[in-house]
């Protein structure tokens, strides 16, 4: 994989090694750059957001300002831009940051560098790392990173559910990534567009740690009993478990930062593509966790979707799968948890309606996860989210209404589930 950016004329090809995040940083160190926000990309061809509002298909000289809130704050970071599933290179004429204002307005942009030029071109199938940037800011401060892509590019690589508002402009209106005003972003979007990872300079001391799963993990939060579309009242609301662990971590005066790394209807063993389910969990899961800077340890919460989505996938393929990525975290160095699977006997989605026998293949799953002595620990989401009369389905306190994903107080129960000492012990030196 190639990353090329565009120095002035010349146009200079580094290898994929240095257009990526930095691996994991063994033992304590010098300062160093760790994931303070990340949206694994999912794909470019669905044409629907998860509120139904149509996502542009081809894109030609306009300007998208993606609005992220990083769960860690400092005062240099750098952006990672992504055409992973593009079909075309795209040239990103200029780009900005700047902390949000008021809806697409944005306060004192400054501008994104890559080798110390303006511009870069992403080769399809290729993403790119920029230059160091300083800008203060505080976690959970939203920032606004606007990209200019200048000419015309197929369909732009994205985070499908963003569970956040971002802004873009009409095709043809050209370069708006300078200005502080929304004005000329007339367009809304719940995806996140070529955006994909904003990584924060911080002491040796700092470590991330990456919430690995679904759309239980990526926040979904539906308005429907069948899972869609996503509720826009509570877009921007930030409530998603790894939000609500991170306030409780950052509480606890423990430097570690989580970078989530869900996809919407992601399955571990089966692959989602070229739809928004994305490459399968273990297919992904070097990229989207071991490869995230500084990171020290994964928590793993998949499987509600292979056992409730044709091809299901039965409980001996799961645990088969859960020890691959154990034994992927084991070999990089990084802590590994595994997350118990919630209960959806009842959801029209991923219930046993639709596959009779993805309880019994939860229960058999949830019973090695408790039981194995492979992992560094577990976190029980289950028993902390069921329903004590009838422990196959969501308590009703905690259920959207989908009855397959949290609302906001099952979200904070999850966070609450987590013992922060177990991951604490990712920091040790």
């Amino acid at each position: 994989m190639l990353a090329c950016a565009v120095l002035g004329a010349v146009s200079i090809v580094v290898p994929a090694a240095s257009a990526t995040a930095d691996p994991a940083v063994p033992g304590c160190g010098a300062d160093h750059f760790v994931a303070g926000w990340t949206a694994s990309v999912t794909d470019a061809v669905t044409p629907l957001d998860p509120t139904g509002t149509v996502v542009p298909s081809v894109v030609s000289d306009q300007s998208f300002r993606m609005m992220i809130t990083p769960h860690l704050g400092g005062s240099t970071l750098r952006i990672r831009l992504s055409n992973r599933f593009g079909l075309t290179p795209v040239t990103f004429g200029a780009v900005t940051i700047g902390t949000q204002d008021i809806g697409a307005a944005v306060r004192n942009p400054r501008p994104v560098t890559f080798g110390a030029g303006r511009s870069a071109v992403v080769p399809a199938g290729s993403e790119i790392v920029s230059d160091p940037v300083e800008l203060s800011f505080a976690a959970f401060t939203r920032l606004a990173v606007s990209i200019h892509v200048a000419g015309t590019a197929g369909p732009p690589t994205k985070h499908w559910n963003a569970n956040a508002t971002s802004y873009y402009s009409p095709t043809g209106s050209g370069d708006l990534t300078g200005g502080d005003s929304g004005a000329g972003f007339t367009e809304k979007t719940y995806s996140w567009l070529y955006v994909d990872a904003l990584e924060v300079s911080a002491p040796a001391s700092t470590r991330s740690i990456v919430a690995f799963g679904d759309s239980i993990t990526d926040g979904m939060i539906t308005n429907s009993p069948v899972g869609v579309p996503a509720e826009i009242a509570l877009a921007d609301t930030d409530g998603r478990y790894p939000d609500v662990l991170q306030r409780r971590l950052d509480a606890a005066g423990i430097p570690l930062s989580v970078a989530n790394a869900g996809i919407g209807s992601n399955r571990l063993v089966t692959d989602g593509q070229p739809l928004m389910l994305g490459p399968s969990g273990i297919q992904r899961f070097r990229r989207d966790a071991l490869e995230q800077a500084g990171v020290a340890g994964v928590l793993v919460l998949e499987g509600i979707n292979d056992l409730g989505l044709p091809p299901q996938a039965n409980a001996d393929q799961m645990i088969a799968g859960l020890r691959q990525v154990v034994a992927e975290a084991r070999q990089a160095g990084v802590k590994i948890w595994l997350g118990t699977i919630l209960p959806a006997a009842d959801a029209l989605v991923n219930g046993v309606a639709i596959a009779p026998a993805s309880e019994d293949f939860r229960q058999r799953i949830n019973a090695w996860i408790r039981t194995q002595q492979i992992a560094d620990g577990v976190v029980d989401f289950d028993a902390a989210l069921r329903d004590p009369t009838d422990p196959t389905v969501l308590a009703r306190a905690y259920s959207g209404p989908d009855r397959l994903h949290p609302n906001l107080a099952g979200y904070r129960a999850m966070a609450d589930a987590v013992d922060l000492t177990m991951l604490a012990e990712a920091l040790d030196c």
